[in-house]
């Protein structure tokens, strides 16, 4: 049986130096493309792995990250995956993939890769602790949570500022003159859509709007849950000038829903979402909204989560990042200010 392939191996056939296969490698954004195009090729010639887990096995320790996700369909998981995948790859340690399909007992089989001691670290997207057996679940491994923080946990959560995002989505409403705004996706048990709706209070305090003017619905963060929202206030006859919504799955939904009864967007309703997902920019109007700086995300969570690895002892702590605002098409100012 041949010895398998080594950095030597790939260093001779692209005819570069050990180090510039290793910045290839850990940090191909430091490697001229033609360079790096070279390195990639030799190491597909020589078959030459930097796999993970064979290196784990050599070392004693495992050198994999698990990330459960609960919908890896989810167009916010690829892009956070990839600042994920990016810092652990630097640091010498790959990524395991637990998709749980939102079901307990997959997430139970994913979390024996722990106890089983093949993942040193663990990445939640799912927003709540893993459920499952009581003594796999206590004897968790440094963990770090993204896109959703872990509702009454010590998990340290590396994300967006919910709340100031839901802050600047609510003033710019407030800005293009709106003064009855719905908020759409509210919950009781998720803490993300909790601080964005936080976010939406404090701007309509700041703006003295009375109670009556804000239309506050419950939402599951799907497209459903928007149009649902829009038929919710259509029979109550209580309608408003704009509406906020909790992320883009549910903007979309209440944009489907004033266009189902036949309404102009933004000249009639304007419409606000959160996370700017790529589907924002093809609707009609583009969607305004807050963006999530994703891959930035991902990167400082594998970093977190990478440093409580190696510093056990210090105290895991919550990192947010402050989004940004998207201006698009969807909001105008209302069209009873127009008219005048």
């Amino acid at each position: 049986m041949s010895n398998p392939a080594t950095i030597e191996d790939v260093a001779r056939l692209a005819d570069v130096s050990i180090a510039t296969v290793s910045r290839a490698i850990h940090t191909p954004e430091k490697v001229a493309k033609t360079t790096r195009q070279r390195v990639n090729q030799a190491i597909a010639i020589t078959g030459y792995t930097t796999n993970a887990m064979a290196r784990s096995l050599r070392m004693g320790r495992s050198n994999m990250i698990l990330v459960l996700a609960p919908d890896i369909a989810d167009p916010n998981f690829s892009s956070i995956l990839i600042g994920l995948e990016n810092e652990a790859r630097a640091s010498g340690y790959g990524v395991l993939i637990g998709h749980t399909q939102n079901d307990a007992e997959r997430g139970l089989e994913y979390l024996k890769f722990v106890s089983s001691g093949q993942a040193a670290g663990l990445v939640l997207f799912t927003g709540h602790q893993p459920f499952g057996h009581q003594a796999l679940a206590e004897r968790l491994p440094p963990s770090v949570a993204v896109f959703e923080p872990v509702f009454d946990s010590k998990i340290p959560y590396v994300g967006v500022d919910d709340k100031a995002g839901g802050r600047k989505a609510a003033e710019h409403l407030l800005s293009a003159g709106h003064r009855r705004i719905a908020f759409i996706g509210d919950s009781k048990t998720r803490l993300g859509q909790q601080r964005r709706r936080q976010g939406f209070d404090d701007a309509m305090n700041a703006a003295r709007i009375a109670p009556e003017n804000r239309l506050v619905l419950d939402g599951d963060g799907t497209i459903e849950s928007g149009r649902l929202g829009v038929e919710q206030l259509f029979m109550r006859d209580t309608l408003p000038t704009a509406f906020m919504c909790v992320n883009d799955a549910t903007a979309l939904g209440v944009m489907n829903g004033l266009a189902a009864r036949g309404y102009d967007i933004p000249r009639e309703f304007s419409v606000i979402g959160f996370d700017d997902v790529p589907q924002a920019t093809y609707v009609k109007p583009a969607l305004t909204t807050i963006r999530q700086p994703r891959s930035a995300i991902g990167k400082q969570a594998m970093a977190s989560l990478l440093t409580m690895l190696e510093t056990p002892e210090q105290e895991p702590t919550e990192h947010l990042i402050i989004p940004d605002l998207i201006v698009r098409g969807s909001v105008s100012e209302p069209l009873s200010a127009s008219l005048r």
